[in-house]
């Protein structure tokens, strides 16, 4: 029960994110803001949550090929989304107005990531890393450790993660149906990982654990680089940095207490 309910807990603030997103259309600062304080989020349960339990779980090799392999799997899956998202787009049906669209994109500023596949890399990368990330929160609940900390971290990476998510795919002329039923997916994919960890992973050994932990990591990384930062970075400038500061103390705090 203590797992199916920080399960809970943990993917509602997708679905309150999208909710946000899909219905509200807030400033490009605020969306900046709250980006890189998740970004700020992930790096903590990256570097004390993630990848330091996978080293200390199954050695240096394996965690460092699982963050590897976690790190491919995102950057693939986000290449592959970007260029399925462009196809779709209504522009790319017809060659004259996909001429006269880009001599526009010639004379005005870049909008690439707000009327590209913003919305699903995030959605791939809280997918990715969301599952063994929960599973590993699941973990810690049978092993009774607790798990407050990497439930908090989870928490405030999740809403902003799927607030923009979901208002990139508003941008990107999507229904609230296609984008609400989505990331109800997710969340409800992420609440059974919280479960599954709590079951019968909890008894699996150190070196099974490790594998998903460093994966996750890898996976975080990569969106960090990939999406998170320069998604926040495109919308609010060099402020962005207080916000992600902000986002690693308070996790950091959260993971020392």
């Amino acid at each position: 029960m203590d797992a199916l309910i920080f399960g809970l807990i943990a993917s509602s603030a997708l679905v309150i994110g999208a909710l946000v997103g899909a219905r509200f259309q807030l400033p490009k600062a605020v969306l900046a803001g709250m980006l890189a304080f998740a970004a700020g989020a992930l790096i903590t349960a990256l570097a004390f949550e993630l990848f330091e339990d996978a080293y200390e779980h199954g050695g240096i090799w394996r965690a460092a090929l699982g963050l590897i392999a976690g790190a491919v799997v995102f950057t693939v899956l986000s290449s592959w989304l970007d260029r399925w998202a462009q196809a779709g787009r209504p522009d790319a049906q017809g060659s004259d107005k996909l001429d006269v669209d880009a001599a526009a994109q010639d004379r005005a500023p870049s909008t690439a990531s707000t009327s590209g596949a913003a919305g699903l890399a995030l959605l791939a990368a809280v997918t990715l890393d969301g599952v063994p990330e929960n599973v590993a929160l699941g973990v810690s609940l049978g092993e009774g450790s607790g798990g407050l900390a990497l439930l908090a971290a989870i928490f405030v990476s999740n809403f902003p993660e799927a607030l923009v998510g979901s208002a990139s795919m508003r941008e990107q002329g999507r229904s609230q149906t296609f984008i609400l039923g989505t990331w109800l997916t997710c969340a409800a994919l992420l609440t059974l990982a919280v479960v599954v960890g709590a079951g019968p992973l909890s008894t699996a050994s150190p070196e099974v654990i490790s594998l998903p932990l460093a994966f996750a990591g890898g996976a975080v990384l990569a969106s960090l680089a990939d999406t998170l930062m320069p998604e926040a970075y495109e919308k609010g400038g060099p402020l962005v940095a207080l916000s992600t500061t902000a986002g690693f103390v308070l996790s950091f705090v959260l993971a020392t207490l």
